[in-house]
């Protein structure tokens, strides 16, 4: 039996996605951390994340997700989203499921990855290898994600302790690194790729 733990926060998400594991046989499936049966001694041997809830961590950390239990983390992700990939990478998913699939594929993944062994879905395969290609540095992303945040460069400047002159110069080689037409335009190209 394979202990399986959905931790989706979009809850009617995560009880289909139970319910749908349930049919299968072979998964004792729980719900939440907060479900009675997931805080027992027993540690769940997959997690299943929605990749999105990989929150990237300020300055460009590593996503805190907790799996000194030994539960490996399988993540559900879009492949048109390569910063998520990465970032669902950096916090060592072992299995990467496109949301867009088939259900055998989930149930596949988890199978896989229960045996300590990597599963990447086709049609994220192109995807993942896209994820270390993050044209900009961690300081020009954490300058557009405070530009995202409506600050002004005095702003910026003052919270990242640079000169205006240098937010100027991130700004620009940001704009200038993703292909965008201005500042809003690369603050738009770097969220829909996932990158912030």
């Amino acid at each position: 039996m394979i202990r399986v733990q959905v931790t989706c926060s979009a809850g009617l998400f995560s009880s289909a996605l139970a319910a749908l594991l349930r049919t299968e046989g072979g998964f004792d499936v729980t719900c939440s951390p907060a479900d009675t049966r997931a805080s027992g001694t027993c540690p769940s041997h997959v997690r299943v994340s929605d990749a999105e809830e990989l929150a990237p961590l300020p300055g460009g950390g590593r996503p805190a997700v907790d799996t000194s239990d030994g539960t490996r983390l399988l993540v559900l992700a879009a492949a048109h989203r390569p910063g998520v990939l990465r970032r669902a990478f950096e916090a060592g998913a072992l299995g990467y499921v496109d949301r867009q699939g088939p259900p055998s594929s989930l149930v596949e993944g988890i199978r896989t990855v229960a045996r300590g062994e990597r599963y990447v879905d086709v049609s994220l395969a192109v995807g993942l290898l896209h994820a270390t290609e993050v044209p900009l540095t961690p300081r020009e992303l954490s300058v557009l994600s405070i530009a995202a945040q409506g600050a002004c460069v005095t702003e910026i400047a003052h919270v990242l302790h640079l000169s205006r002159g240098t937010v100027r110069n991130y700004l620009a080689a940001a704009v200038r690194k993703v292909g965008a037409r201005n500042r809003v335009d690369a603050i738009r190209i770097a969220r829909s790729a996932g990158w912030m």
